[in-house]
This record gives C-alpha cells, structure tokens and sequence, in this order.
C-alpha cells in the first residue's frame, strides 16, 4: 500500500497539527506501510527563513520519505506550485492521499488534483470545521467554502476527526459525509528519570521550580485562553496560594499578540511567580511536562488538544476547558479536571488540584493509562490502516 501524507508544513513552529504527520508517518512504516510525506519548506508566515531542507530530492527519515518543495509564489500562504505540479505528475503511483488542512491553498488544489487523477483521499480539518473556528474571516471562508472546498468535501473519501466531539460540531454545508474518528497519537517520554534529576536540569536552563508547577505549553493565540487562565491565576495569588507558572509557547505567526501577553504578566501579580520560557522543544519539553503539578489549557475550541495529550502520557494530570474535545476521555477517566470558559471555575478547580497531592497523583496515573491505552501511535495506525484498506477496496 502506497500513502501520501499532504500538508501545508511540517516546521515545528506551526504546532502539534502539523508535527502529528511525521508521528503518523512513521507508525505506519513500521506497520509495513509506504509512506510519502509531500509538504513545503515553509518555516513561519513573517519574517522566518525557510527551512533549510534539501528541495532536489527526498529525504528518508524513519523509513518514510519526505518531499520538501519551495513556497513559491503566496509564501505567506504555504504554497507551492512546484508540490503541485510533482502532485499532478505522480498521484497514479499512489493508493490513497491523506490530506491535513483544510483552507490551506495547497491542500485545497492538492484535493482537486487528486480527484482529477482519481485517487480517493482523506480531509483532515484540524479543526476548520468548527463553529468557532468558522467565524473568523468568516466572509472570506463563505466564499472559500462555495468556489473550491465544499466540491473537495463532498469528493472525498472519508473526513478525519480526531475527536467524537469534533464530528458532532464540525459543519458539513449540507453534505453528506463518511467521517473517520481516529485520535492523534503521542510518545511517552525518551528517558522518565526522577523528578529531582529533572528539576536540576531545568534549573541549569535558568528554570527554577521553588513551589508546586502549573504549566501553560501551547501555541500563545486568542482561542487558547489565556484571558481565561491569567485572572484565575491571580484570584488564586490573592487568595494566598502559592504556585509557580510556566508560560511555555510563541506566536510567530502573531508576535503582538504574543508580546501582548507578556506585557499583561509583567504588570500583574503574577510576574514574581512566572517564568516566560518560549517555544520549547526536546529535553526542556519532555523535563518541563514531567516535572509539572499540573497542566492547564482552558482553550475556547479545540478539535484534539495533542499537547493535553502530551502532558498525560508524561504522568501530568490536566485542568482544561470543557471545548477541548477530549474533555469526556479526561472525565471518565479521573485524569484530570474539566473546566466551564468562566474564570471563577477555572481558579476553583486549580486550587482544588493544588491542594490535594494524592489526587493530583493518582489522577496523574489515570492520565498514563488513558494515554497510553487511547493515544499509542501503534493503535491508532492499526485504525488507520484499516480504514486507508476499507476506502481502497471499496474503490
């Protein structure tokens, strides 16, 4: 069997949507799956330069290989005629096109150049189908929506959600659809060493744990929110409690909105208990995940939530909002606390994790459990597979 894997970026800067592809990829080589991941060199909207990647030939990285091709012309918009035009010449050497991104040029095309060639193909909206997310530039996705993506829908195969809630949100415009549920995956970490072996490290990275760690990892932008979290933090400081906050994230994509934050931690109470670490990736990822108390993201939607998920398989229990779409899992479960987008039920309920250590342990366990039983890369390229199987064969 013989996959392409269809993306918009693979850069680390847009986040765990677009990383998920390469865990994706290689759980399904080591299923004995041949996977061709096509993306571009795009590393950021503004002001970033390309990733520096070899555009002249594949690169074979875990047993897949990885086309990268330069964005030209739309930069901006992750875009490359070049993807295209390998796409258009290609497609018939390949059983199924799985395709991440919805309102993405590339995709969009990629799509239709598909179709033209007929090879069935799977829509993974990243959560564009919301709702919520539909609302912003909601002019310009009407007609987005009316001119290219809703022919892209209706001609595919099978749409990928990575949630049961996303599926039931997620407009269809009046089509009817045949909808994949598979959630993304997660790796536990490399190396769980002792948590004091942990803090250590992170103290010769310039991050000091003094009180209980309450940890923020995520892209910083509005659905996210931070207006939410930040005053219920505060609530907590007035109260007297003490804690110590990880802001681990940026924007590039919106810097102001980034420096707007900061700008709002530094004139708060909260600046004498916070640590504004930036994007973080590797070691300082998996120590910080494993050494918190706690992790919170009170997002205003949230189609999955890879870094809620990241965050369970570390052993961490979770306080999120009930629009992160997997907040049933974590209810069940024990693996955590499901928040209303209110501040006063956001602050209760971290203060209620804060003061209870053998829940917050136990429910930290539970969190391991889920994760591992729900989010292994290995079952869920099982599920994967036989759904890429069932759309083939019924081709």
């Amino acid at each position: 069997m013989r996959i392409l894997q269809i993306v918009p970026s693979i850069s680390l800067v847009y986040g765990g949507p677009s990383q998920m592809v390469l865990g994706l990829s290689t759980a399904l080589t080591a299923q004995n799956i041949d996977v061709t991941i096509l993306t571009t060199d795009s590393n950021g909207d503004i002001g970033q330069a390309p990733l520096d990647v070899p555009l002249d030939r594949p690169v074979i990285q875990n047993g897949y290989q990885i086309r990268y091709f330069h964005c030209s012309p739309f930069r901006r918009y992750k875009f490359s005629l070049k993807l295209l035009q390998w796409l258009n010449q290609h497609a018939a050497e390949f059983d199924l096109a799985h395709i991440h991104a919805l309102f993405s040029p590339v995709t969009t095309i990629a799509a239709t150049v598909a179709n033209y060639n007929k090879i069935p193909y799977i829509l993974r909206p990243l959560g564009t189908l919301d709702p919520a997310d539909l609302r912003k530039k909601k002019q310009l996705k009407k007609i987005y929506v009316s001119l290219l993506e809703k022919r892209n829908i209706a001609n595919a195969a099978a749409l990928h959600f990575t949630s049961i809630e996303e599926a039931k949100v997620s407009e269809r415009f009046g089509l009817s659809t045949t909808d994949l549920v598979i959630p993304l995956g997660v790796n536990p970490p490399e190396q769980e060493q002792a948590k004091k072996q942990l803090i250590n490290y992170l103290k010769s990275q310039g991050i000091d744990i003094q009180n209980p760690m309450i940890l923020f990892m995520s892209r910083i932008e509005p659905k996210k929110g931070l207006d939410l979290l930040l005053p219920a933090l505060e609530k907590l400081l007035a109260a007297g409690r003490k804690f110590q906050f990880i802001l681990a994230g940026a924007n590039p994509q919106d810097p102001n909105y980034e420096a707007k934050i900061q700008e709002k931690i530094a004139t708060s109470p909260l600046a004498k208990c916070t640590k504004i670490t930036g994007f973080v990736t590797g070691e300082i990822k998996s120590s910080l995940l494993q050494v918190a108390d706690l992790f919170v993201l009170p997002s205003y939607y949230e189609n999955f939530g890879i870094a809620v998920a990241e965050a369970m398989v570390a052993g961490t229990p979770v306080v999120i909002s009930d629009q992160v779409h997997i907040c049933e899992d974590i209810a069940n479960a024990k693996a955590g606390w499901v928040s209303s987008c209110e501040i006063g039920n956001m602050a209760d309920l971290i203060e209620l994790a804060l003061e209870n250590q053998e829940e917050r342990k136990q429910r930290g366990l539970n969190a391991k459990q889920l994760a591992r039983k729900n989010y292994s890369w290995e079952a869920i390229a099982k599920q994967t597979i036989q759904a890429y199987q069932n759309i083939i064969a019924s081709r």
